[in-house]
This record gives C-alpha cells, structure tokens and sequence, in this order.
C-alpha cells in the first residue's frame, strides 16, 4: 500500500532554492508562474514592478493606498502571490489548488476600483481558503480524495470575499477531515495535499488542521487566508507559524458550507501576518445569514473590528492563565520564558496581570470527545447528502472509501471515523445531548467567572491570555515511524467549547536555535472578538515579535513527549 501512496516531502531540496529565491524582500519575488512554474531559484526574476514591496510586511492598508494611487495594481499583487506559490509550495506544501481564474478576477477588481472605488478594504487582495470552505469555481475536499469529485456551491464567507472585492486565489491543504479521522493523525497531511512544512523550519509540522491556512500566509503565498477551528484548529497552526489568527464566536462567522466537525464548535475565522488584516477579514466576512441559524444570536450591530485600539492595554486588567507545576515540567524553559516576556510586554503596555487558573478543565475534556463523536456523525452526513457531485453519501461509505483507497490510510487509520459511526447521533440519545450542554455550561463559566473578579465591574478583566503553543514538533507517521503529532500544551479548549472568541498573536521563539514561533492566546467574553483584537493590535505593536520564515532545513531533533488531543 505504501508504494503506491503519494510520496512524502522531504526538504533538503529546497535549501539551494531558499538561498536564491527567499532570503530577498518578499515584495521581490514577480516572475509570472508558467503551467509548471518557474524554477525556485528564479523567484526574484521578471518584470513586474513590485521590486520595492515587501509582500511580508505590508499590510492590506498600505496595499490599499497604493492601488487607490496608481502605484500598484490588484494583478500586479495577485501574479506576485502566483509566482511565490509556483516557486515556493512544491516542497511546504500549503496550496491544494490554485484558482484557474485568479487573474481574471485580479482584473475585474481594477475595473471595479477605477469605475466606482473599492468596494470594500479587501477590494483586490488575494486570499487562501481551507479547503473545507466551499467553492463553486474549485474542488472542496476537505482533504481527502473522496471528495474530489463533489461540486458545492460558494459557502457563505466565500461568497461574502468575493462580493467585497478579494480575489480567491486557491485552496489551501490541510489535517484531513480537520484532524478527525485518526486517533494518530499527523497534522497537516492529506491523501489529496500531502505534507505541509513549517516555512521556519522545513522538517517541523505546521500544527492543524488550518495548516496551509497558516503557512500560506506566512510564507507570503497570499496575504490573508480563511482557517477554521473546532478546537485549536486556527490557533495551533497560527501559533506554529508566527501568524495572527482569530477563532470567533460562535454565530459570529456563518458556518453555511463548510465541512463539519460539529455545529456546536465550528467556526471560521482570519488568518494574517497581521492584526489590522485579520481584523478587516472578519468584517467582511461576520454577520447574520439566513442559512445558519446560529448567526441570528449575534448583536444585529457588530463594531468595527479593524477601527483597531492600540492603547487597549493601557489600564486593562488582564488574567493570566499560568502553568501548573505538572505543565511547566513539560513546557520547555525558552518557550516558559517567551510567555514571561509577554507577560512582562503587557504590564509595559499599561496592563495589569492577574494570574488565573481556569476551572472545570477535566469534565470539559472529559466530554469534549464523546460529544464531537455522535455529532460529526449527525452533521458529516447532513453535509454529504446536500453536497451535490460523485463521493460517498454518508459517513460509513466515507470509512469504505478508505478502506479500499491505495493512499488514505497509509500513514494512519481512521479510528475516530469508526468510532463516530458506532455513535448514536445526538437527537437518538439524550445522554449525548446532555454531554454538550454540560461542557458547553462548564466552559462557558470557566471563563465567566475568572473574567468577573472581585465585588465591581472595576475589578473584571479585559481578557484571559494563554501560551497558544510550544515549538513545532519534527513531523513522523504512526504507521512509518511509530508516533505522531507530539502535541504539549494548548489554551484552546475553553473558548472552542464555550463558543467564546480566541485570538493568537505571536510572541516569540523558542526550540532548537530558538527558530520557532510561539505565540500567546487572548480570549474572552462572548461577542468580544473586536475587543480582543484590540488587545492583540496593541500587543502585536508593543512585542514586534514576529519575524519572516527562514526555510531552514532543520535545527535538529529533539525529545518527543506524550500525545495530547491534536487540533481539530
């Protein structure tokens, strides 16, 4: 079976290439890609005149003012972003498809600036989207080949992106079925995708399931991209990847056409290099839809998220979940000594830190899995029998497809597939339903009552901060190498099972040569995602923490611990 499976990507190869093509200003790479791309080492060839943007850099305001000015074009933008992807994702991996009409749709955006101004700030900047975000115009896969021939419509967001003026220019990889399919999945891999790469580090897993997500926009192959999470899912990866990346409230981002884990923690949300973009994303892409009721309990007025406050910190009252001996014990020292950094960055920002300890942890992760279980099952099969295209009609022909396709279960199995379709959906079995509302109860008053301190509104706080992640582990197979994902610590889980907002901005290195991005996790209240963001802006500008990749080959291996619940 393994000899037939598509085969895996080992970097070395792109180390000649990096040397030539990436350790030059983003902004430099212009060349327009042919069918096959150019050559990595011709990444900073063309005649495009883009030699004096940094792509890496720039944030989608600045973009604006120069398109507004004459100075620069959304083709221009979107054939710079073309050429990095045909240079750069053979080897990280992070691009499933690339958008047949990427540049016609660049083009339209012009026309549309020049005969009536942007219709929106996204107007001509180009976005990835996971590709469990349906798109008409290119498959949705959700990463597994069972699914290539399934023909949605746009989701919602896609649709909302596209009326606001931002050009679609792929879909990215991902952890197949969003790292619900094996209990020993290796985050990041799919049977239609296959690896993606940490661009920091080429042997490291980007974490996942938003794993291109991530790295697209790190690596410069697009400006902004759409991720989605039910548990740590856009986090993970945003914090792996020295990326911001936003996980909303629940009913905040419709959840119409996107291939489910569960209605009652899906949600789809920003990925950027930035604050201010992930910001503008969300405000195009939030809102009530009649095709998602979840979104009727959103405020019928939501703030603007991008009018971005960068004295947020000034006076705050910030909780600060702290590590437990047993934690720090596993946590490694640099990546303990980057979230006292942060913590110190925030008290220079006008903070004050409160050290928390967040309640309820081990019911809520108790039933976390059983509840996701019988409701992947429920809403997977819901999705497939509306999807229109030739795929399995439900969860147990998706478990069949695999069982007799030569690449599916090469490297892991699908235990949690199984598992899921042994299930009683939630509507047949009371005690499921009860499942939920009990950890849905506890994770919501695990934040409630730590942001509620003292006897008056004057002793809340603002937000809980957390260490989103530790270093990206080296990516191995439980079916090659015996292990998989080697996952550490997370902060996900309460505001994924609350349903509250979670917002990641990077903070640092750590690992090996202090390579690797680790970042902190701002959550809080319900609806609160412009105020967190805030928070994050400001931060982001006090730390100025966040660095271009380095496409380094490795920086060595090192111990691998036990393996927690992987993002999902």
């Amino acid at each position: 079976m393994r000899a037939e499976t598509r085969p895996l990507r080992r970097r070395a190869a792109l180390i000649a290439a990096v040397t030539a093509a990436l350790l030059v200003p983003a902004g430099a790479v212009s060349a327009a890609p042919g069918d096959a791309g150019p050559a990595p080492g011709a990444a900073g060839s063309g005649t495009l005149p883009l030699r004096d943007l940094d792509l890496d850099a720039l944030t989608i305001p600045e973009l604006q003012d120069r398109m507004d000015d004459g100075r620069l074009s959304s083709a221009a933008l979107t054939e710079a972003y073309l050429a990095r992807i045909a240079a750069l994702d053979g080897e990280l991996g992070a691009v499933l498809s690339v958008s047949p009409d990427a540049r016609e749709d660049a083009a339209a955006s012009d026309r549309a600036r020049a005969d009536g101004g942007p219709r929106s700030p996204l107007e001509g900047i180009p976005v990835l989207l996971k590709d469990n975000v349906d798109t008409e115009q290119l498959p949705t896969t959700a990463g597994s080949r069972a699914l290539l021939d399934s023909e949605p419509d746009d989701a919602t967001t896609t649709r909302r992106l596209r009326e606001a003026g931002a050009v679609v220019i792929g879909k990215a990889n991902l952890s197949e079925w969003a790292n619900f399919r094996g209990a020993d999945s290796t985050s990041g891999w799919s049977g239609v995708g296959g690896q993606t790469a940490s661009p920091y580090v080429l042997d490291r897993n980007p974490c996942g399931s938003s794993s291109g997500s991530a790295v697209g926009v790190a690596a410069s192959l697009a400006q902004v991209s759409i991720g989605t999470e039910t548990d740590g899912s856009i986090v993970c990866p945003a914090g792996q990847n020295g990326v911001v990346g936003l996980k909303p409230t629940l009913g905040l981002v419709s959840r119409d056409g996107i291939v489910p884990i569960s209605a009652e923690q899906d949600t789809a949300g920003p990925m950027a290099r930035h604050a201010v973009d992930a910001a503008l994303v969300l405000d195009v892409i939030a809102g009530r839809d009649d095709a998602d009721a979840a979104t009727a309990e959103a405020p019928a007025e939501l703030p603007v998220a991008a009018e971005l406050d960068l004295d947020a910190l000034q006076g705050a009252r910030v909780g600060v979940w702290t590590l437990t001996p047993e934690e720090s014990a596993q946590v490694d020292d640099a990546t303990e000594a980057v979230f006292a950094a942060a913590v110190k960055q925030l008290e220079a920002a006008g903070a004050t830190p409160v050290p928390v300890q967040l309640a309820y942890q081990q019911e809520i992760g108790a039933g976390e899995t059983p509840a996701l279980l019988a409701e992947f099952k429920r809403d997977l099969d819901a999705y497939l029998a509306a999807t229109p295209g030739d795929h399995p009609a439900d969860l147990a022909g998706l478990i069949a497809f695999n069982a007799q396709d030569p690449v599916e279960l090469a490297y892991f199995g699908q235990e949690l597939f199984e598992q899921a379709q042994a299930t009683a959906v939630p509507a047949d079995d009371p005690a499921v339903q009860a499942t939920r509302d009990r950890i849905r109860q506890l994770a919501r008053a695990s934040i409630d009552e730590v942001l509620a301190q003292g006897a008056g509104p004057e002793d809340d706080l603002a937000a809980i901060v957390g260490l989103t992640n530790t270093p990206a582990w080296q990516t191995r197979y439980q079916y090659l190498d015996g292990q998989a994902d080697a996952f550490v610590y997370s902060t996900s889980t309460p505001a994924a099972v609350a349903g509250y907002p979670n917002v990641t901005v990077p903070a640092g290195f750590a690992g090996p040569r202090g390579a690797l991005p680790v970042g902190i996790s701002i959550f809080g209240a319900r609806w609160a995602d412009a105020e967190l963001l805030d928070l994050a802006a400001d931060f982001e500008d006090q730390a100025a923490a966040r660095e271009a990749p380095g496409y380094l080959p490795t920086v060595g291996a090192d111990p691998q611990p036990s393996n927690p619940e992987p993002g999902t």
